[in-house]
């Protein structure tokens, strides 16, 4: 095997197929990258038992072959090198990597071993907008559950029906819910739920086009883009049923300042060192909202927000922690509301733009 592929195609290359490699695995292959030199082209695969990664790039081939390098030396190797063409050669138990005055050489593993990349049968698939996407999937991801034990709630609730996108995810304390327009092909209804980290992780791919196919097989989700195929095993379960939480009133609603409310908690909640609640009294005649945190180590703070109110007065305490996801996730916006029915039931944030978003937060115990 020999070839030449410029430093920063080899580069991007191998940040695209990182996250396909296995961590401390007791088995070195799951470790390592195949490549493979063919006709004018690279093709660089990882596998970890869980995720594979596919990806090909041009290069100057003179000689075909294939082999399995470990993945964190030459990526090492290659992030030191110069933009300048580097070139391999050999590939059975060693192999030669040169460029400018620089040179090494790896052992290698068999590729004979190397599981080769799984035939994803797709029953549905669907093409959408990546940028949309991810703009969807970054103010939702956070908020699945970080708990293994509950392997559903780690993951996201694809929809697509009627030419409206729509996420949703769940840690059991709160749920965010997001709805975009996008045009959609017409015909039966698009449902899948796949891990968050992995939709963060292949939405900000370096190779990612401006459209994503997502196929979902019996067992596999399937992401492609470009010349690049990432494939995931799927959630298997039942997604909760998140729209019985969704009242269809409220009591009170509060119209808020979205960059105010986020100063002001960021103050109130200094205090809330041991308790990371803070309190909200919501005035609906004095047409305020006053925040506060108390904590016996610290003292107690609070601060005043004007703000349009809506039905009765009531008090609520809420997780600063998650209630600053919910502002990260709508910082662009200026405005939003919040919706309440009583101080035991969950609070409700809304945010309507190109990106509507729907955030409901359990209370904590006044």
């Amino acid at each position: 095997m020999k070839f030449t592929v410029s430093q920063s195609s080899l580069m991007k290359a191998l940040s695209v197929v990182a996250k396909g490699m296995g961590a401390n695995s007791t088995l070195p292959i799951l470790s390592g990258i195949y490549v493979r030199a063919s006709e004018g082209t690279l093709e660089f695969q990882t596998n970890n038992l869980t995720i594979s990664i596919r990806h090909l790039i041009p290069a100057n081939v003179e000689e075909e072959g294939e082999t399995v390098v470990s993945g964190k030396v030459i990526t090492n190797i290659v992030k030191t090198l110069p933009d300048a063409a580097v070139t391999f050669e050999g590939g059975e138990r060693t192999i030669s990597i040169s460029c400018d005055k620089s040179s090494f050489r790896l052992n290698t593993l068999s590729p004979a071993d190397w599981s080769g990349f799984p035939a994803v049968n797709a029953q549905r698939e669907i093409e959408l907008p990546s940028d949309l996407l991810a703009n969807m999937v970054e103010k939702v991801y956070k908020v699945t559950s970080k708990e293994t034990s509950r392997a559903i709630l780690q993951g996201i609730l694809l929809t697509v029906e009627d030419n409206t996108i729509r996420l949703v995810a769940t840690d059991s304390f709160r749920l965010a819910v997001c709805d975009a327009s996008a045009e959609a092909p017409a015909g039966e209804a698009f449902r899948a739920i796949v891990s968050g980290n992995v939709f963060h992780d292949v939405l900000s791919m370096p190779s990612m086009t401006e459209k994503v196919r997502i196929g979902v097989a019996e067992s596999q989700v399937v992401f492609t883009f470009g010349t690049t195929t990432f494939v995931t095993r799927k959630i298997e379960g039942n997604f909760p049923d998140y729209k019985q939480l969704l009242p269809p009133s409220c009591n009170t609603a509060v119209n808020l300042d979205v960059a105010a409310l986020t100063a002001a908690l960021k103050r109130v909640s200094v205090i809330a060192v041991t308790n990371a609640s803070v309190r909200f009294d919501i005035d609906a005649d004095g047409r305020f909202v006053r925040l506060s945190a108390s904590s016996p180590e610290q003292g107690e703070s609070s601060e005043i927000l004007d703000a349009q109110v809506a039905g009765q007065s009531l008090s609520i305490a809420l997780n600063y922690h998650y209630v600053f996801d919910c502002m990260n996730a709508v910082a662009s916006s200026k405005n939003l509301r919040l919706e309440l029915q009583s101080s035991a039931q969950p609070g409700i944030f809304k945010s309507n733009g190109a990106v509507n978003y729907l955030y409901l937060l359990m209370p904590v115990r006044l």
